[in-house]
């Protein structure tokens, strides 16, 4: 091993910072849901529980970007219809929103009431979506019940794969598609949430144009995503009547501690701030009857969901409808199974159209009925080729909305007066950087770690908050040892140093080190918060830095705290000039930065808020946010680190300093 990757590999032994980050986040987060317990627990009366509902469906309106106009017609059509037995099924396509095609199956009972009640089917993350035979299964037991159901693919799923050209067995959708266009939205101020909601909003408006439908008796159910979805059709549709959501329900503290990761639309930024749980999701929804199911071995964990349900039950007690909110489990891993499906048609039988028993608990003891004969997948299917954009290759997608929504943003802030435009931008990023940090000693280390290559090489470490510390190595170019090189006319320039990996990527970078050096400039590599040696520790054997990894984690449980790893990090970049002032390492004069890839940003952004930071050269450096949030395809590695929610509602990288001149 050679000297090089041996200092890439150098453990300071004064502290294990590893698990700093994820214990910084989490112990915001704990206070945060604690005081949302809290304010649940002071809620007394109807008036407080109405205002509690109020506010909630306010905030999580406001945090997801609102919902797009639902004025437009549906245009919905009927492209083919299958008689079984029993049942018949419509392949229906409607618009939600102009130019987006949502792809469902309408199932109607032969024996069933002149208008009858339906129930909305969501699906979750299962690959085929409505026409996957598990789901198209789930949908017979409530078709057998005597319910209208609509079931209908969400977006990245069935025939709504926005990837269509993707190589044999490698789709992307799903989580995967959820995530890369997900995470494009947050710059904008959105959650992809947004359309999730709006397109399920668009099928309660297409059952209740249809003559067979009483549009006073419609329930939601679905699972897993399908879940989420209901849950946030719980908050947002108030047309609703009953609500079944599925292996979704739990508390977000203890998932959070459980290690779980969940895709861009069961994200919504800042309302853990504002003291949100899923106790909120379901006291939205009261009095009405409302049934949650779950099942006991699943990776929500199952106590978590049954303190969430018992603690919201005297809102219904209160609103004199005891009873009516139920929690049902099944022995099984995280699936909508039949005995659930069952349980869920009997709840909706009961307070849809007032048959069979009052539930519950007897439901699951009953004897389940034989189910109906399924049709064949390819009998469910909407358009010719299977994808929608196979046969509308204009077809919109989340991509597209994003790419409009950001050109609005830019030209909205080109409207601007320039110096209005400047105040505005800077108290917001101000704001977003530093408001929500604990300022602190810095309480340096400097441990001398001998010379690498004729350089002399030294390792700091430092608080940038009170819990989270940050380091690099500082290498010269003379000789002398750390105290000697204070002396006035020893001083040299200083470049700072910024890129993915920090210290544990030397190799890569030594060529740059070595000639920066040689120009008579010391060199500080610099290794923010989760960067390096403060790496958290991987969660599933998954890359750290790519989806679902411990980054996309962490970076998820910031972004409910109404902060992002992006803001931090921008932090973390000041304050590393703070340590070298501290150390007398510095000159009074700016300090240069050299930075490569994404991690500009935030050298970019500190530069706004930070006159001490001087010339910024680098290579492949990020010109624009609004650039990645346009682009259809882009590379997910360490892409969480990107995401400031809300930027592009004020400002752009480089706009500052272009247009008004400020470094």
């Amino acid at each position: 091993m050679n000297r090089i990757q041996e200092l890439e590999q150098y453990k300071c032994t004064l502290y294990d910072t590893r698990d700093q980050l994820k214990l910084h986040i989490f112990d915001r987060a704990d206070r945060a849901f604690a005081a949302g317990d809290h304010d649940r627990d002071s809620i007394v009366d109807i008036a407080g529980l109405q205002a509690r509902q109020a506010a909630i469906r306010e905030a999580f309106l406001t945090v997801i970007g609102g919902l797009p106009p639902s004025d437009a017609p549906l245009n919905a059509r009927t492209t083919g219809k299958t008689q079984a037995v029993g049942y018949s099924v419509e392949n229906v396509i409607f618009e939600p929103r102009p130019g987006h095609y949502v792809t469902a199956n309408f199932y109607l009972p032969d024996e069933r009431e002149e208008r009858c009640a339906a129930v909305l089917f969501l699906c979750g993350h299962e690959y085929e979506a409505k026409h996957s035979p598990y789901y198209h299964q789930v949908c017979l037991r409530f078709v057998q019940a005597g319910f209208a159901v609509l079931a209908i693919d969400p977006i990245g799923q069935g025939e709504r794969l926005a990837f269509v050209d993707f190589p044999a067995g490698e789709p992307i959708w799903g989580t995967q598609e959820h995530q890369l266009f997900g995470a494009q939205c947050y710059p904008l101020g959105d959650s992809i949430a947004r359309y999730f909601v709006h397109d399920a909003m668009r099928a309660v408006d297409y059952l209740q144009q249809r003559p067979e439908i009483d549009a006073t008796r419609i329930g939601v159910t679905g699972n897993s995503g399908g879940g989420t979805q209901t849950a946030m059709l719980m908050v947002c549709d108030e047309r609703l009547a009953v609500a079944a959501p599925a292996t979704f329900i739990m508390n977000r503290r203890q998932y959070m501690h459980a290690g779980g990761v969940q895709d861009a639309e069961q994200v919504w930024p800042g309302l853990s701030a504002q003291g949100f749980d899923h106790e909120d999701l379901l006291l939205a929804f009261a009095p009405k009857p409302l049934l949650v199911l779950a099942v006991q071995y699943d990776f929500f964990p199952i106590e978590a969901t049954r303190r969430t349900v018992d603690r919201c039950r005297r809102f219904w007690e209160m609103s004199g409808k005891a009873g009516e909110l139920l929690l049902i489990e099944d022995q099984s891993t995280h699936r909508y199974t039949d005995r659930l499906a069952v349980a869920a048609a009997r709840f909706f039988s009961w307070h849809l159209a007032g048959r069979g028993a009052k539930p519950f608990p007897d439901t699951l003891a009953a004897p389940e009925p034989e189910p109906l004969s399924p049709v064949p997948a390819e009998r469910l299917l909407c358009t010719a080729s299977g994808q929608v954009r196979r046969d509308w290759p204009a077809a919109r997608t989340v991509r597209d909305e994003n790419a409009a929504r950001c050109e609005r943003l830019r030209r909205m802030r080109a409207g601007l007066a320039p110096e209005s435009r400047r105040v505005r931008a800077l108290g917001w990023l101000r704001e977003r950087v530093c408001g929500p940090r604990t300022c602190c000693e810095l309480n340096p280390r400097r441990i001398g770690v001998g010379e690498a290559d004729g350089l002399r090489v030294e390792y700091l470490l430092w608080w940038s908050q009170r819990d989270l510390m940050n380091s690099g190595y500082l290498f010269h170019a003379d000789g002398t040892d750390g105290a000697d090189c204070r002396v006035a006319e020893r001083y040299r320039p200083v470049t700072v140093a910024l890129w993915p990996g920090g210290t544990s990527r030397l190799s890569r970078h030594w060529p740059w080190i070595r000639q920066t050096c040689a120009q008579g400039r010391d060199v500080l590599v610099l290794n923010v918060s989760g960067v390096g040696p403060h790496e958290p520790h991987a969660i599933y054997g998954k890359p750290a830095h790519r989806f679902f990894g411990v980054m996309h984690k962490l970076t998820d449980d910031l972004l409910w705290l109404g902060d992002s790893l992006a803001a931090l990090r921008t932090y973390d970049t000041i304050r590393c000039l703070d340590v070298l002032a501290h150390l007398g390492e510095w000159p009074d004069e700016p300090a240069d930065f050299y930075t490569d890839g994404r991690y500009g940003m935030y050298v970019q952004l500190a530069a706004m808020l930070d006159k001490r930071i001087g010339r910024i050269t680098g290579r492949d450096l990020l010109g624009s946010i609004s650039d990645w949030v346009e682009m259809l395809h882009y590379e997910e590695e360490d892409v969480m680190s990107l995401v400031f929610p809300g930027i592009l509602q004020y400002l752009d990288l480089g706009e500052l300093a272009r247009k008004e001149g400020y470094r």
